[in-house]
């Protein structure tokens, strides 16, 4: 695909070394897609798991903190599902 500079003059096409550098830049920003949206989804994950901080006290009931236990685990284990970071199933808060 041919890229040009916008110019007052009208469109300038880039050269041979403008395209390459901008194939670079694209491959670059492309594969770090999936760094991005792992780092998205674990701040997600990060949240979800501060506000679940206080069922872990002392003056919780066993019941509550074991669910929540739960919970939290699974959240923890989101990176080792199959799709992550793309396709992720979130667990249910209980």
């Amino acid at each position: 695909m041919a890229r040009f500079h916008t110019t007052a003059e009208g469109n300038i096409p880039f050269t041979a070394e403008e395209e390459a550098i901008r194939n670079a830049e694209e491959a670059e920003w492309e594969a770090g897609a999936n760094d991005r949206k792992a780092a998205e989804v674990r701040k997600e994950r990060n949240t979800k798991l501060a506000a679940t901080d206080w069922t872990q006290v002392d003056d919780v009931s066993q019941a509550v903190k074991y669910n929540y236990v739960l919970y939290r685990q699974a959240l923890r284990d989101l990176p080792t599902q199959l799709g992550f970071p793309n396709q992720i199933v979130w667990p249910n808060e209980p």
